[in-house]
């Protein structure tokens, strides 16, 4: 073989394979041979979160979509190896380890790990040079410098019987002797441990795939009362990452009107099926951070004009001047009442607010109480704050916004809170698409007259806001599947509103959507 050419290490299972073992191999045949009780294959069943699998039936589908199918119901198979710890992918030397280890041991310390000292190396080199004057004359390797160097240097210790005749068998024994005299019972666990970073092997143990979840908010819509009530209006909710500019859930829509509102849309609407009442939701966020906001979208029957026309007398008209503007209250209630006949199935955007959601965590986490009530006002300043007490015994106090690392966005943890939203933003005519609305929430960050351009709707919304349960009962997936724990089917359901992650989430193939 050419010294130039790089040369393959040698393949221990293909050289098994082709030298096989004599059947006396002794003792080395168990480092050599696969331990016959080392693997053992278990199955454990597959958890349904769901009281109805979300897997369709077999029946009338071709062999290699039943396989795929299949892939979400079988049993888990799971292998157990009963020797796994003893391999290098498991490795037990921690630091605490070798200290304990390492106890009652003499400290070796050898020429090359002493630091010399530079006195004492000066007054060596001086010395070594008066007792040999021409060292410095005479050519590095020569005979004669050979010579100097074997004159200065001090004699080793003699080896004693070192021409006796011993026999092989006598210095073997002696040998093991002294190899077992004071040796350490755990010698190759002395050995430092290799770095983490760059393992030989690494053996984790996976934990058994599951449908992945990020932290989750429970958000129930309370109620919903403008100054005027003429005609029913919807509402949505959604999350938004500014920062990255996404939409990072799907709508929830809830219906608060009252049955008054609901009956001039009996015509178009069908009786509700009971998933379609949901309040509540629970919204899952995998990266939280202070650029997520949770987005509330009014929307009302569509009707004739623009919809700055169509919003109008929501800002003109006051709850207290009702006696006095009684008539013209009839008027738009006739009129409403007519496009709720004629177009009740189509709707038309209205109005939109945005809450901070980790303004919300961080001043709820921060309060000495079980629960909080937080009203937001988009009308004085851009998401400018107040706080109350449930009792209303204690004044306002203002809650300065925080903008602290991603380490304050946890939404496992702080004390449930209850909003009151008391403005909108009237819905402009040519602003409705998303890139709009990531302006409009980051000019919701910072001091900007963007904003106060927008005219405000006075409106009040109560939504509470609060860390889900860990199994809540009632609560259906974003496919309308009742998940465990669902005792009466007639109860008002918690909805499960599907996420989309800012970033990838690798936990492929283990739910049917």
């Amino acid at each position: 073989v050419p010294l130039t050419e790089a040369v393959d290490p040698v393949d221990l299972e293909d050289y098994l394979i082709t030298h096989p073992l004599a059947v006396d191999s002794g003792l080395l045949r168990d480092l050599i041979e696969f331990p016959p009780d080392d693997i053992e294959v278990v199955y454990s069943p597959r958890d349904c979160r769901t009281l109805v699998s979300a897997v369709p039936e077999e029946s009338e589908m071709d062999p290699h979509v039943r396989d795929c199918i299949r892939s979400y119901t079988e049993d888990w198979a799971i292998v157990i190896r009963k020797y796994h710890k003893l391999g290098t992918g498991f490795n037990p030397n921690t630091l605490d380890k070798q200290k304990e280890r390492q106890k009652g041991l003499p400290k070796q310390v050898f020429e090359s790990d002493e630091a010399p000292d530079g006195n004492n190396y000066q007054d060596e080199q001086d010395d070594l040079k008066r007792r040999s004057m021409s060292i410095d004359d005479t050519p590095r390797g020569s005979w004669a410098c050979s010579i100097f160097d074997l004159k200065n240097s001090l004699p080793d210790a003699l080896l004693p019987n070192l021409l006796d005749r011993t026999p092989n068998e006598e210095i073997d024994r002696q040998n093991d002797d002294q190899r077992k005299a004071n040796r350490h019972k755990e010698l190759f666990a002395l050995h430092p441990s290799p770095d983490e970073e760059e393992p030989i092997e690494r053996l984790s143990v996976p934990e058994v795939p599951k449908e992945h979840f990020g932290q989750r908010l429970l958000v129930k819509c309370l109620s919903l009362k403008f100054e005027i009530e003429i005609e029913p209006i919807f509402a949505s909710l959604a999350l938004y990452d500014v920062k990255e500019k996404k939409k990072i859930s799907e709508n929830f829509y809830f219906d608060l009107n009252s049955e008054q509102m609901k009956g001039l849309l009996r015509p178009h609407v069908p009786p509700a099926a009971i998933t379609t009442l949901a309040r509540s939701a629970i919204f899952s966020i995998t990266y939280p951070s202070q650029d997520v906001f949770l987005v509330i979208k009014l929307e009302k029957v569509l009707q004739q004009g623009d919809i700055g026309e169509c919003a109008e007398p929501y800002m003109i008209f006051k709850e207290a001047d009702a006696t006095k503007n009684k008539e013209k209250l009839e008027k738009l209630k006739s009129q409403a009442d007519q496009f709720c006949q004629r177009l009740g199935k189509y709707r038309m955007p209205f109005a939109w607010t945005a809450i901070h959601l980790m303004n919300i965590v961080s001043s709820a986490g921060s309060l000495e109480r079980d629960s909080t009530e937080v009203e937001i006002s988009t009308g004085e300043r851009k998401g400018s704050w107040s706080e109350r007490r449930n009792s209303s015994l204690v004044g306002r106090r203002s809650l300065e916004r925080t903008t602290s690392g991603d380490d304050s966005c946890n939404l496992t943890s702080f004390r449930p809170a209850t909003l009151t939203v008391t403005n909108f933003f009237k819905q402009e005519g040519d602003r409705l698409s998303d890139e709009d609305l990531y302006k409009f929430l980051a000019d919701m960050r910072r001091p900007s007259s963007v904003l106060r351009r927008l005219r405000p709707i006075t409106a009040q919304l109560k939504i509470d806001i609060s860390p889900a349960p860990e199994n809540p009962h009632y609560c259906l997936t974003p496919e309308l599947l009742q998940v465990k724990l669902y005792p009466d089917s007639r109860v008002r359901p918690t909805r499960e509103i599907l996420e989309f992650p800012a970033r990838d989430v690798y936990v492929p193939n283990t739910t049917y959507r």
